[in-house]
C-alpha cells in the first residue's frame, strides 16, 4: 500500500497593505456635539494662551495687567500682553501686540480674538484695539475672559458696528 502524504494547507496570498485596508467611509459632517466640544476646546486654549501671556504684561503705572491671544484660521495661536509706557499715548494695548506679533510672522485671516484681565467685569477691546481688529480680523469672534472664569463670547461686529476702513477711503 501506498503511503499518502498528508494534505497541506491551503497557501493564503498576501495582499499588499493597501489592498487589505477597508475603503474608506463617507465623510461626514461633525455633529452639532462635536463641533460643541471642539468650540470648547478652542476657547480653552486661546483663554489658557492669553492667561500666560498677561503674566508679561509691563503695567507699572495702570497695574492694570492684560493678555490677549489670536488665533488664525490654520489654527496658529499668538499672543500678547498690555506694555505701557511713561507717555501713556505710547502704551500698546494687549490685542494689538498679539495681532502685530500674528502678521509679522505672516498671520493674516483670524478666527477669534481673546482678552483676559483679572477684572470682575469682563473687559472689551479699547476704541483703539476695535479699529486694529477690524482693519485684519472682521469676522473674528471676540472671547472676553477674566481670571476667575467668567467668560462671553461676542462678535467683533457687535463691538464696533459702524466701523471705519478701507471702502471709506475710496473717493
Amino acid at each position: 500500500m501506498k503511503k499518502r502524504r498528508p494534505k497541506r494547507a491551503a497557501r493564503t496570498v498576501r495582499r499588499p497593505a493597501a489592498a487589505r485596508r477597508p475603503a474608506p467611509r463617507a465623510t461626514r459632517a461633525p455633529s452639532a456635539a462635536a463641533r460643541k466640544l471642539a468650540a470648547r476646546n478652542v476657547e480653552k486654549q486661546l483663554i489658557s494662551a492669553a492667561r500666560d501671556a498677561r503674566d508679561y504684561a509691563f503695567a507699572p503705572f495702570s497695574r492694570f495687567k492684560v493678555g490677549a491671544s489670536v488665533r488664525s484660521r490654520d489654527g496658529r495661536v499668538y499672543s500678547g500682553c498690555n506694555i505701557e509706557n511713561a507717555s501713556f499715548s505710547l502704551t500698546l494695548c494687549a490685542e494689538r501686540v498679539a495681532i502685530f506679533k500674528a502678521l509679522s510672522e505672516g498671520a493674516h485671516d483670524f478666527t477669534h480674538v481673546t482678552i483676559v484681565t483679572d477684572a470682575a467685569t469682563l473687559t472689551p477691546p479699547c476704541g483703539a484695539c476695535r479699529q486694529v481688529l477690524w482693519e485684519f480680523a472682521p469676522h473674528a469672534e471676540v472671547i472676553l475672559a477674566n481670571v476667575r472664569g467668567r467668560t462671553k463670547r461676542i462678535p467683533l461686529s457687535r463691538l464696533l458696528p459702524s466701523p471705519f476702513d478701507s471702502r471709506d477711503l475710496d473717493g
